[in-house]
């Protein structure tokens, strides 16, 4: 009889959901719930970087090499998959789906600068010009006038305003082009020293690029630390995602403001979203 009792109890129970059911994994882990949220983080972590090495880079403008094209303040959205990602850590780059072109604007990391080692700077920083000499590409300069193959490449209005300086600048830095360049050529001879706005014709050589700011002469550049090769190139700037006023007031970074928190009180609303040209 008291077997038949407890037979009819478990179908009961059964029958009305009271059956007792097994402990939870989570319970009888233990902490379950926290290991969840370390999965969780880790992923998300891993798929950030994996977007910032290989997709989209955030970057920002901190000179007046580019102005106006892009203005100190400007932080950029910068297509990393474009020429071919960089992996890091390594001397190797994935393909890209385009090869660059002349007249865009580029995010590299710069040739070695010795001069800035000398100083404590970073000798190898991250640069974004734009590109002015393909490989094979005839480059000189007249009176701070570019000449690309002989054509000569006028900058747009907006440049006018830009800051003038020395066109007779000499450097140093600049004797690297002596190995390139050409003492006869149909565009004329190589200048015997080359300066700020008087040098080559030079050809740019196989994998390599010649890169120049907009603000020539707010521009530290290739006239003076050379030419890039084509695994220093990082990608293709898109869109400015946000800007505000944070120039220091010295002509090739004027556009200062006089506001206490720049970055939240000094937006330039306008750049917001302006594609890079």
């Amino acid at each position: 009889m008291a077997s038949s009792a407890r037979s009819r109890n478990v179908v009961a129970e059964v029958r009305s959901g009271r059956a007792a059911r097994p402990p939870r994994a989570s319970s009888r882990r233990g902490g379950g719930g926290a290991w969840d949220n370390v999965r969780a983080i880790v992923g998300t972590v891993a798929l950030f970087l994996l977007i910032r090495t290989f997709l989209l880079e955030a970057f920002r403008i901190p000179s007046g090499s580019m102005i106006p094209a892009l203005l100190v303040g400007d932080w950029l959205f910068v297509n990393k998959l474009v020429y071919g990602p960089h992996v890091p850590f390594t001397n190797v780059n994935l393909p890209g789906y385009a090869e660059p072109k002349r007249g865009e604007v580029v995010v590299f990391m710069s040739p070695y600068q010795a001069d800035e080692a000398q100083i404590g700077n970073d000798p190898q920083p991250t640069l974004v010009k734009r590109l002015v000499g393909l490989p094979g590409d005839t480059l000189h300069m007249r009176d701070g006038l570019l000449h690309v193959n002989g054509v000569p490449q006028r900058q747009g209005y907006a440049a006018a305003g830009n800051v003038k300086g020395d066109p007779d600048e000499y450097s140093p830095l600049m004797d690297w082009q002596r190995e390139y360049a050409l003492p006869a050529s149909r565009f004329g001879a190589a200048p015997a020293q080359p300066t700020h706005d008087n040098w080559g014709p030079l050809v740019v050589p196989p994998k390599r690029y010649f890169m120049l700011g907009d603000n020539r002469y707010c521009s530290k550049d290739s006239r003076y630390w050379g030419l890039v090769p084509r695994e220093n190139l990082r990608g293709r700037p898109i869109f400015v995602y946000y800007s505000f006023r944070t120039g220091d007031g010295t002509p090739c970074s004027p556009d200062v403001s006089a506001r206490a928190l720049p970055a939240l009180t000094d937006v330039r609303w306008g750049r917001i979203g302006h594609l890079i040209r």
